[in-house]
C-alpha cells in the first residue's frame, strides 16, 4: 500500500512539474521570442517556420502532428512512460500557447524591451520550463529523441545532433525572414536555453569526482572523514609499474570543496595525485549526503 501511495504521488507531482513547464516554456514562446521575431528550435522551431508561411493559427497543432513520429520513435525504442509523459507535455504546450495568444495576451502582453533583455530574459525563462519537463521525465522536442537514436546507432552525442538541427532551423528562418539578425539572435537564446536546462535537470550544486593516489591513504582518509566530514570509498589496487599493491581514494564532493581537499592532501603526501571529473549527475535518495554514502 506504501508503495502504491508513493507512485501515485510521484505521478501527481511529475505531472505537475510537467504542466507548470509547459506553461512556462509556451509562456516565453509568446511573451518574449515569438512577437521579436525569435524562434525556438527543434520541432517547435519548424513549426513556427511553417506557420510563418501557411498561416499563424497552425503553429500549435503543427506542433502536435509534427511530434507523432517522434512519439511513435520514442514508443518503440525508449520507456512507454516517457511516450506517456512527453503526449502530455506537448499537449500542455500546445493548450497553454493557444490560451496566451488567443486570450491570454489580454493578461500578458508581449514584452517590447531591449535585445538582450528579450533574449536573457526570454531564454531563462523557457530553459526554465523545459528543463521542468525534462526532470519530470518528459520531452517537449522530437529532435532529442532523434539525437539518443543517432547516438545509439552512430556514437554522434545528443548534444551535438540537436545542435547541428537547430543551426539548420535558424538558418531556414534567415532565408524565410530575409533577415540574418533573427536567427543569430534565436541562436543566442538557444545557447542561454540549454544552460538553464542544465542547471535546473542536474541542479545547482556541481558535485565532482575526485580520485587520489597518494603513499599515506589511511593518514588522507582520516581527515576527510574525520575533519572534513567527507565519506569515501577505498579502492584496493596496483602500480602498473612497480607492482606495489595500493589504496586508491574516490569521493564525491562539491565544487567549493575542492580547493581545501587539495590543500590538506598535499599538505600531508606532497607526492600524491589527484584527479577531479566533471560529474554531469549524481542519484541519491538524499543529495545532502551523498559524500557520507560514497
Amino acid at each position: 500500500m506504501v508503495q502504491s501511495s508513493r507512485s501515485k504521488r510521484q505521478i501527481f507531482v511529475a505531472v505537475f512539474s510537467t504542466c507548470i513547464g509547459a506553461f512556462l516554456a509556451a509562456f516565453a514562446l509568446e511573451v518574449f521570442l515569438l512577437p521579436n521575431h525569435i524562434i525556438d528550435g527543434g520541432i517547435v522551431g519548424i513549426s513556427i517556420l511553417s506557420s510563418e508561411l501557411f498561416g499563424e493559427q497552425l503553429l500549435y497543432p503543427l506542433v502536435i502532428i509534427l511530434n507523432i513520429p517522434f512519439v511513435y520513435l520514442a514508443y518503440k525504442n525508449i520507456a512507454k512512460t516517457f511516450v506517456i509523459q512527453m503526449m502530455v507535455a506537448v499537449l500542455f504546450f500546445a493548450f497553454f500557447g493557444t490560451w496566451i495568444s488567443e486570450s491570454g495576451l489580454t493578461f500578458f502582453s508581449p514584452y517590447r524591451g531591449e535585445l538582450l533583455e528579450i533574449v536573457v530574459i526570454g531564454g531563462l525563462v523557457l530553459g526554465l520550463g523545459v528543463g521542468l519537463i525534462i526532470r519530470s521525465g518528459g520531452c517537449l522536442d522530437g529532435t532529442e529523441i532523434l539525437g539518443l537514436l543517432i547516438n545509439k546507432r552512430y556514437g554522434i552525442t545528443v548534444g551535438n545532433v540537436v545542435l547541428a538541427a537547430n543551426v539548420v532551423i535558424f538558418a531556414m528562418a534567415g532565408l524565410i525572414f530575409d533577415d540574418w539578425h533573427p536567427p543569430i539572435q534565436s541562436l543566442i537564446t538557444f545557447f542561454i536555453v540549454v544552460k538553464i536546462m542544465d542547471m535546473v535537470i542536474v541542479g545547482l550544486d556541481e558535485m565532482k569526482a575526485v580520485t587520489i593516489i597518494s603513499q599515506k591513504p589511511k593518514e588522507i582518509s582520516s581527515v576527510l572523514l574525520h575533519e572534513m566530514g567527507i565519506g569515501l570509498t577505498v579502492i584496493y589496487g596496483r602500480g602498473g609499474y612497480s607492482g606495489e599493491d595500493r589504496e586508491i581514494l574516490y569521493l564525491i564532493a562539491e565544487r567549493l570543496q575542492l580547493s581545501e581537499i587539495k590543500t590538506m592532501v598535499h599538505n600531508i603526501d606532497h607526492e600524491a595525485v589527484i584527479a577531479i571529473e566533471n560529474l554531469h549527475e549524481v542519484a541519491s535518495s538524499n543529495m545532502r549526503r551523498i559524500s557520507s554514502k560514497v
